[in-house]
């Protein structure tokens, strides 16, 4: 399995992180034989530290670090807030334009640690701003037809799910979410799109250099299933950024 590396630099390394790739070994996929971490360490022969997370079924830009002392440095402009991060998702309903969402979340219980004590909740904010909608003659709930929204994400917290866990608040669920969405809806996606994936790309990172204090911004295009769905629904002139539908140079095989 090889990575489609974005960035590259003696200091650090962002690759396109296909869904359903875990960044790094957990109890929770005990299965799972490869990890981001393992390609991208195997992919440069040198240890290398994540900087963030990036939920498993989610894909799109993963950094790591190439040393402890830039991963620190890194961490800590999260942790100031300084990293701005967009994502893209196909959600069910009409979402509205526009809307700015600050509800706490309670971090998930681990189902591996049943006696952790329930931490409180945690400031969450996110932004939404709708792109484009589509209606498909199909009832797949109670209505007659079917309504999708396109939809860009723009957190200002990174709790964990957050941007999930949100949707779900709106009564807008990603598509083809196991723990947040709307199984019906998932499984049309699934049976008619080749669409069995969750619908959540993060597409842009935007981060002050840690060494040559230069303004970066990554771009990671979107894979064979969202190009798909982008080209079916007529949603290309709505995309943010037209380099989104370009072929990825080392795509995931």
């Amino acid at each position: 399995m090889s990575v489609d590396v974005i960035f590259q630099d003696d200091h650090l390394i962002a690759i396109n992180k296909p869904s359903g790739l875990l960044v790094h070994r957990s109890e929770i996929d005990r299965h799972e034989t490869r990890f981001a971490l393992q390609l991208v360490r195997n992919h440069l022969g040198q240890r290398v530290y994540p900087v963030h997370r990036l939920d498993k079924p989610t894909s799109g830009i993963l950094m790591f670090a190439r040393s402890p002392e830039i991963a620190s440095l890194v961490v800590e402009q999260w942790r100031q807030q300084q990293v701005h991060k967009r994502y893209l998702a196909i959600v069910r309903g009409y979402m509205p334009e526009w809307i700015e969402l600050d509800k706490a979340l309670v971090p998930p219980v681990d189902k591996y640690a049943p006696n952790e004590r329930i931490k409180p909740a945690q400031e969450a904010r996110t932004d939404f701003r709708c792109l484009a909608t589509v209606e498909l003659p199909i009832a797949i709930d109670k209505y007659p037809q079917s309504r999708y929204s396109l939809v860009e994400a723009l957190p200002h917290t990174g709790r964990k799910h957050q941007i999930r866990r949100h949707l779900k608040h709106l009564s807008h669920p990603i598509i083809g979410d196991a723990r947040y969405g709307k199984g019906r809806h998932s499984r049309y996606f699934r049976d008619h799109f080749d669409a069995g994936r969750l619908l959540l790309h993060a597409w842009q990172l935007s981060f002050t250099h840690p060494v040559s204090n230069e303004h970066i911004t990554l771009l990671a295009p979107l894979d064979g299933v969202w190009q798909g769905l982008i080209q079916r629904f007529d949603w290309l002139s709505q995309l943010p950024d037209e380099g989104l539908m370009s072929t990825p140079a080392g795509e995931c095989v």
